[in-house]
């Protein structure tokens, strides 16, 4: 006697249904698609304790007909697609022909539409899977779906829905993601018969501020940058925006939300150098390539993606993160008020600054880094930028920073600041005063600059040190009495083994007793750096993480470590020549507007906003 036998059409139905229907949320997700496919513009989503008693949803789409209606409540029918080639070529949401029948399994459903050419609308009821006579039934136009008692018959399932409040929230969780990416549709969502989200027609610019809120906006950076066939646009929450937890991460492909873990990647190692290690970021980001670039038939929720392509879409996704967020803050921006000035050397009135490459103007450069000038006026240098030129450029050459700014204003329409004014004035400023030993008081074009000095240093630092390392030019700085501390059984072991690849960091640490290391050399640049603690850091994160593939992954955090211990402490009393020099570096130094751990190092403070606090005019 034969122990295999076929399964019942229902119980293969509802197999099917828990990778399609997980919750509540899962079937919005499907309606919402369906939807969008059949030219809705006008969606109405009502839900009552969550969508557990009732999913219903209304749109004004092209409705679907009579004789079609059996058809939509079948497993593996579809309108979108016929052959292989076109499933290779999806360009809609929904292909797979599951959705409406992996429902309809597992709950009661109701299907009503009608046609803009019919009489009336056709209504047909599904139980267990079995789909009712269509009869005629009142309806202007479009579909209505009402989902009853999801998992009714399945209480296996049911018990593992969360409290009503809760299914709510991945409800509406599930239509902000489908919202974000279809700003041509009106959506309006009720819970309990109360509105809850009303979204209007917009541009996606403005159903991003809708969704995710003004702080989101305030703290964004827009891009739209496009190579071959790729394009990628969105808004991309600066560093000071961070979070605790990836609630406010939206990646769509060709209008279809994903969890790629491709493009995570890519995104993670763009906020690396920016972002706090323990922090998220925030972005709504959108990528369009060619339906054929990417297969979407991978898993049956439609959420993974499969890129023909796939390094060359991480590098694109990678480089255009890191020039949006490396990219120098303007003034109008929205960081927090934070602006950029416009650089000294600029030639051209408005007319050449209106969408023209500009070229730099010899006759009136900047004035001459602070290593190149003397003690007089404003100028001077201290110690750790005495005799050299910021981040490994030369004093001739144009800090990196200015040629930001160029790009930057070569495509904006109008003069942020009178030539008469910035030729006068770097873009930073010139140091004022020190408050607190934290911040430097810079007097600039636009009025009063704010730096946290310690947050500023320390990502200059972080930058030369990469780039040294980067070259295996680590400078290193014997020092004349070792610092020699107890050390651990385990720091013992790790100093000995990593003695060449510490040496590579500029570092010489050996051991001088069974229970005792000496510190006898390190990185140049970190010479007033804490001897031990530095020390003690390397040697934790060595062993911690080793020396090949992990070590070099980490290995940014590390050097963000070093750079930090290496940096200018509070309290400390600089000189304005010395204040200065910082401010230049500043210029010289890219994504210097944030610390290696995300928070601003600079804000400005306008004459306008000066004058607003002391009420002058009013």
């Amino acid at each position: 006697m034969s122990s295999i036998h076929l399964l019942p059409d229902l119980l293969v139905s509802q197999i099917a249904a828990g990778e399609v229907v997980e919750r509540p949320a899962s079937a919005v997700k499907e309606l919402l698609e369906n939807s969008l496919d059949a030219g809705s513009r006008d969606i109405r989503l009502d839900l009552e304790e969550g969508g557990i008693k009732l999913i219903r949803l209304a749109d004004d789409g092209m409705g679907i007909a009579q004789d079609d209606l059996k058809l939509a409540l079948t497993r593996h029918a579809t309108s979108k697609i016929a052959s292989l080639d076109d499933l290779e070529r999806v360009a809609s949401l929904g292909f797979r022909g599951e959705a409406l029948a992996s429902i309809a399994s597992v709950a009661r459903l109701t299907l009503t539409s009608r046609v803009v050419e019919a009489a009336h609308a056709w209504k047909a009821g599904a139980l267990d899977g079995k789909l009712h006579t269509p009869e005629p039934a009142a309806l202007a136009r479009g579909t209505v779906v009402e989902v009853r008692d999801l998992f009714f018959n399945t209480p296996a399932r049911r018990k593992f829905l969360k409290s009503p409040p809760t299914e709510f929230a991945h409800c509406d969780e599930a239509l902000r993601r489908v919202a974000l990416a279809h700003p041509e549709c009106a959506f309006t969502l009720a819970h309990n018969g109360r509105i809850s989200r009303r979204l209007t027609v917009a541009d996606w610019q403005a159903r991003a501020l809708d969704i995710l809120g003004e702080d989101f906006a305030a703290a964004a950076r827009t891009l739209d940058e496009a190579a071959g066939p790729l394009r990628l646009y969105g808004l991309a929450g600066l560093p000071a925006y961070s979070r605790s937890g990836r609630d406010a991460q939206y990646l769509f492909v060709n209008g279809r939300f994903v969890r790629d873990k491709l493009l995570s990647h890519a995104v993670r190692e763009a906020y690396r150098d920016v972002l706090h290690h323990e922090r998220h970021p925030a972005y709504v980001l959108f990528l369009e390539l060619p339906p054929e670039g990417v297969d979407v038939n991978v898993h049956p929720a439609k959420t993974e993606v499969r890129f023909r392509d796939g390094r060359g879409v991480h590098q694109f996704v990678l480089h255009v993160l890191e020039r949006a967020l490396g990219a120098g803050r303007e003034k109008g921006d929205s960081d927090a008020s934070a602006g950029v000035l416009a650089p000294p050397f600029f030639k051209g009135g408005p007319e050449g600054i209106s969408g023209h490459a500009r070229e730099l103007d010899t006759t009136n450069p900047p004035p001459a880094p602070l290593w190149e000038r003397g003690e007089s006026g404003r100028a001077g240098a201290y110690s750790p930028y005495a005799g050299r030129a910021p981040s490994g450029h030369s004093a001739q050459e144009p800090a990196p920073y200015y040629q930001m700014v160029a790009e930057a204003l070569s495509e904006t329409s109008e003069i942020r600041n009178p030539k008469s004014e910035i030729a006068e004035t770097p873009p930073l400023g010139y140091a004022l005063a020190q408050l607190s030993g934290i911040y430097i008081l810079a007097e600039n074009a636009h009025g009063l600059i704010v730096v946290d000095m310690h947050a500023a240093h320390e990502r200059i630092l972080y930058e030369q040190i990469k780039t040294a390392f980067d070259a295996r030019a680590v400078a290193s700085q014997p020092l004349l009495i070792p610092v020699v501390f107890a050390a651990t059984g385990l720091e013992m072991v790790t100093a000995e083994e990593a003695g060449p690849a510490l040496a590579e960091m500029g570092f010489e640490i050996a051991p001088v007793s069974p229970t005792h290391l000496a510190l006898r050399a390190l990185p140049a640049m970190l010479k007033d750096a804490d001897g031990e603690r530095l020390a003690r850091e390397v040697l934790k994160d060595i062993h911690e993480f080793g020396l090949s593939g992990a070590m070099n992954a980490r290995r940014n955090e590390l050097l963000a470590t070093l750079a930090c211990h290496g940096a200018v402490r509070a309290n400390r009393r600089l000189t304005v020549p010395e204040m200065n020099a910082l401010l230049r570096d500043m210029e010289g130094t890219l994504r210097a507007d944030q610390c290696n751990h995300g928070r601003p190092t600079w804000f400005q403070l306008t004459l306008s906003d000066l004058d607003k606090l002391f009420m002058r005019g009013q």
